[in-house]
């Protein structure tokens, strides 16, 4: 057992197996992708540099010394083309860069070096969207359907819809800091779910509320799956991935490992986390 697969999901949870149909033209291209954090004041690991240039200086003049710059390197050199009719599985182990892969190609992190090209605007499916604690749970709805591009009437049309969905009652209209810590996550996957965009990116949607609503979840992921164009499904379970996608990118270190056929890739990878797991459980044993 390991924390880099997700073996809890029942398979009765699970969608239907994809169905591979005829593939599109591009709708995304990644071109040798680099993303490179900058630490400020970190001193262990990556590559550091000192600020020695006269404009360095002259930005840091009044400010308190906050030590060397380190660089941490989170995706190396990633190319790729993604099709329509395509549903892309992303697997790798906890820290090996899939999450700011998926959030590069979505244009919420600016590349270091290299290029992303899509078809359409990619939308990032996720629990993880803000909320305003402050704010009840329909004011909430209805900012975030706005900030996904849903016209004022179209977002007070979906408040019930969504507030049903996530199994909300009369807490709709109560502040969200009163909320379970499950009620706010069927709400942020409610609210990312309002629309089907072109091109899709889900990321760990799969583990959201107890097994109830994960079916639930699975069963509107499905349908979004079905009508979007393409789409990217970042998540620790093989089964979800084996069911859900055609193709897999496996990242590791940042570094495209492998790309293929989902099976192939999500062996290969299965047999790597074994491995790993093996061998530390060994060292251990020592």
């Amino acid at each position: 057992m390991t924390e880099d697969i997700d073996f809890e999901i029942d398979p009765e949870n699970l969608p239907k197996r994809l169905e591979r149909k005829p593939l599109g033209p591009p709708s995304v291209v990644v071109d040798d992708l680099h993303i490179t954090y900058r630490v400020f004041g970190a001193r262990r690991g990556g590559t550091t540099r000192q600020r020695t240039s006269l404009w360095d200086k002259a930005i840091s003049l009044g400010r308190p010394d906050t030590g060397p710059i380190t660089e941490a390197p989170a995706v190396r050199g990633v190319s790729f083309v993604a099709h329509h009719g395509e549903s892309i599985g992303i697997l790798g182990t906890n820290g090996s860069g899939k999450s700011t892969l998926l959030r590069a190609v979505a244009g919420l992190l600016p590349a270091t070096s290299g290029r992303v090209f899509t078809s359409a605007e990619p939308e990032l499916m996720g629990v993880n969207a803000a909320l305003l604690p402050r704010l009840t749970g329909e004011r909430n709805i209805m900012i975030g359907g706005l900030a996904l591009g849903l016209n004022a009437k179209q977002v007070r049309e979906s408040v019930p819809k969504v507030a049903e969905f996530a199994e909300l009652g009369d807490f709709l209209y109560l502040p969200m800091s009163s909320y379970s810590s499950g009620m706010a996550s069927r709400l942020r996957f409610a609210i990312s779910t309002i629309r089907t965009p072109e091109i899709l990116m889900i990321d760990e949607a799969l583990a959201t509320g107890d097994a109830s609503f994960r079916k639930k979840s699975t069963a509107r992921i499905e349908e979004i799956r079905e009508k979007a164009g393409t789409v990217f499904f970042v998540s620790h379970s093989l089964a979800s991935v084996r069911a859900m996608c055609t193709r897999a990118l496996w990242i590791e270190k940042g570094e495209l490992v492998a790309d293929g056929d989902v099976d192939d890739v999500a062996d290969a990878y299965n047999a790597f986390v074994e491995g790993r797991t093996n061998a530390s459980s060994g060292a251990k044993l020592r």
